[in-house]
């Protein structure tokens, strides 16, 4: 049995994962063959093999009503979502940690254990502490996703712009577009921040 709460969703996720309990459609993989079951409330789900986007989730986590959870994530123990929160893909929650409703987790991002979000967590950082602070960039994380020196050099320096100067978010995003080089990581890095509407944790 795996212990992991899923609310119902009163509408289709975003990208059509897995919170809306009445319409997932489970992928069998040949690989898993055996059937598991995640019980909420009154709702049994048989989930067969893989699914479509993979994630790990461990022991009594819980997904709340309307999340959306992408790809390749990783839920420690006891991680808990509210309700509408957003996690891209390639995040990893740590156990015992909470994300308060509307909060939305970048791509690439890691959050300590323990750790209580109340605000965004930009993609590619590291968020740690009760409330959390961003610490860093998630430098294993992206080298273990084969992330080259300079995309590293690059994000460094964008980290180092939005929490290491006295800017505040709207100067710092306007030196990383002016300063910076014009990659992937950092287009996505600015477009996450500018439309938080929570604010990213500083």
């Amino acid at each position: 049995m795996l212990h992991c709460a899923l609310a119902a969703s009163r509408q289709p996720c975003e990208h059509g994962l897995h919170s809306t309990l009445k319409k997932v459609t489970p992928r069998p993989s040949p690989k898993t063959p055996q059937t598991r079951r995640i019980k909420s409330g009154s709702f049994q789900l048989p989930l067969k093999g893989n699914y479509s986007c993979r994630r790990f989730t461990l022991a009594y986590c819980h997904i709340a009503h309307d999340c959306t959870v992408g790809g390749d994530v990783i839920f420690s123990n006891n991680g808990t979502l509210a309700g509408h929160v957003t996690v891209e893909d390639h995040v990893i929650l740590g156990g015992l940690m909470a994300v308060h409703q509307f909060c939305r987790l970048g791509r690439h991002a890691i959050t300590g254990g323990c750790s209580k979000i109340v605000q965004d967590v930009p993609p590619f950082m590291l968020a740690d502490g009760n409330p959390a602070r961003i610490r860093g960039i998630n430098k294993v994380g992206m080298e273990r996703h084969g992330c080259g020196a300079e995309v590293m050099r690059t994000l460094k320096e964008a980290y180092r712009m939005l929490y290491r100067s006295n800017l505040n978010v709207a100067q710092a995003v306007d030196q990383m577009r002016a300063q910076l080089a014009d990659i992937p990581e950092i287009e996505r890095l600015i477009g996450f921040v500018t439309q938080s509407a929570r604010g990213i944790i500083k």
